[in-house]
């Protein structure tokens, strides 16, 4: 992204300025909930309305395409994908699993375009690669075309989610991040509602023009991506500071709560912090406690109808059925990630959302009754779902420095989307009606982000405590004194971790 995303040294000078003529009181990098800059709390709430209300439906739309457009082929299976292009064995399972070899190795690389480039431009381009080769997706006759479309489909792809995560947090405060995350998220749910009565309805089209109905699927859908991909230049802002609907006050304002919230700390471009990240163990940890969380969410938005069938439904009636679970699953992550942000905590509503979904996998995979086991996809929906925009958050608040937060966040989803690899393999077609061996692994995954989690939060904590005792409290350093400390990110001594 261009450097006009950040406010130069001069320009904060500049408002710290009109801010000591004005004689108003700011606790530097406070948390707590009123004005945290030059406006009051009712300004605030105004400005954060604004800037939710011309660009969270957008961005939440886009997401909600790209989510259909990977997942809809478990819509186009349940309607005959697989005997149309004669796909055997595993075959239809190693189609699902390529898209996430391209979208995992593109991800880093696409964040770092946007942090030098124009989300303006990146956004929109990704969008118009990938729902044109969602269309050509259409006309596919064989499996090898299958996967090469899905190969392609991976790489435009990739870079869409872990760029709008780091998007939001150039316009938002850390502790406002996982609402306005859980919502953009919850795009994932509602395209797993839509999908399926979307397919329901466009499989009708069975015979026109000489397609199948699964084929049509991918090309109304992949159309209709590229037809809203052309609006996207129009409607993406670059950043706050050339966002057409602020004034010049407002775009002030964000940038002054931005560079306070993080407390001054690097965002210029510099390759070494490239390798920090890199070498940072809690963003690692964060990788894995992510990819235990991704595993249920790909094989839950992938399998769903196939589970659902395997209950003793026909496939029309099993895409009808796969609705309420979904919209259960985005209530309960848009009310998670407001009161994570409310409360400030991460790792307690993770927790809480991860047994959920425990409970939810020991229904599916501990009895055969229909009804229970519809039960179980509820709670697993509410579960899984709500823990992907906190935990990528968490990971965000504690990443210090724009550019390290960048490559770290890439890293987060590009490792947990590995999940979808493993998510591709473990429902087969040998182990219906109970796909014991495909709930047993995401059981097993599920247990593995709870105790990463329960870890971290104990070691952050230790960690915020050690700095609390050898430092100054965060509010009592001078300017000066935290420039000292600017490139250090979140090693610096003022820096404290969100748990």
């Amino acid at each position: 992204m261009d450097n006009n995303n950040q406010a130069s040294e001069k320009d904060l000078e500049q408002i710290a300025s009109k801010e000591e003529a004005i004689g108003t009181e700011i606790t530097i990098g406070s948390d707590s909930d009123g004005p945290s800059g030059r406006f009051t709390a009712e300004q605030t709430k105004a400005l954060l309305r604004k800037i939710d209300l011309h660009m969270i439906p957008y961005l939440s739309l886009l997401y909600l395409l790209s989510f259909l457009d990977r997942t809809n082929i478990g819509n186009a299976k349940l309607f005959g994908l697989e005997k149309s292009l004669g796909l055997k064995g595993n075959q239809y399972n190693t189609a699902l699993c390529v898209f996430f070899v391209t979208y995992v190795l593109f991800e880093v690389p696409s964040n770092m375009i946007l942090k030098r480039w124009r989300a303006s431009m990146w956004f929109p381009i990704m969008m118009i690669a990938w729902g044109v080769v969602m269309t050509l997706m259409g006309l596919v006759q064989s499996f090898e075309g299958l996967v090469i479309a899905r190969v392609f489909l991976g790489l435009a792809e990739a870079g869409l989610f872990p760029g709008v995560t780091f998007y939001i947090t150039l316009w938002y405060r850390r502790r406002e991040c996982a609402f306005r995350a859980a919502i953009f998220f919850s795009a994932a749910t509602i395209a797993g509602a839509f999908g399926g009565l979307l397919a329901r309805g466009i499989n009708e089209m069975n015979g026109t023009a000489g397609k199948p109905g699964w084929a049509w699927i991918f090309i109304l859908e992949g159309i209709i991506t590229v037809v809203v991909a052309f609006s996207a230049f129009w409607f993406i802002y670059d950043s706050p500071s050339t966002a057409r609907f602020l004034t010049k006050e407002e775009k002030e304002e964000v940038t002054y709560r931005l560079a306070h919230d993080t407390d001054g700390l690097a965002d210029y471009y510099d390759i070494k912090f490239l390798y920090a990240a890199f070498k940072d163990w809690k963003i690692w940890l964060q990788c894995f406690t992510y990819l235990g969380m991704v595993t249920p969410v790909y094989s839950f938005s992938l399998f769903l109808p196939s589970i659902i069938a395997a209950m003793g439904y026909s496939a029309a009636r099993s895409q009808l059925l796969t609705v309420p679970p979904y919209v259960f699953g985005c209530l309960a992550t848009i009310a998670a990630g407001y009161f994570s942000d409310k409360y400030n905590k991460r790792a307690p509503f993770l927790l809480f959302h991860g047994s959920i979904a425990l409970i939810g996998y020991i229904l599916l995979i501990a009895t055969h009754v229909p009804g229970a086991q519809y039960t179980g996809t509820f709670l697993a929906a509410s579960g899984v779902y709500p823990m992907i925009p906190i935990l990528v958050m968490w990971n965000g608040n504690n990443v210090g420095g724009s550019v390290k937060r960048g490559v770290a966040i890439a890293m987060q989803v590009g490792t947990g989307n590995c999940g979808g690899i493993v998510a591709s393999f473990i429902y087969r077609n040998q182990d219906k009606p109970r796909y014991l061996v495909g709930h047993g692994v995401i059981i097993g995954f599920i247990s593995m982000t709870l105790i990463l989690t329960v870890f971290q939060y104990f070691v952050l904590s230790a960690i915020n405590r050690r700095r609390d005792r050898d430092n100054p409290k965060p509010e009592e350093y001078t300017q000066e004194m935290k420039d000292q400390e600017r490139d250090l990110g979140d090693d610096a001594s003022f820096f404290r971790f969100t748990v």
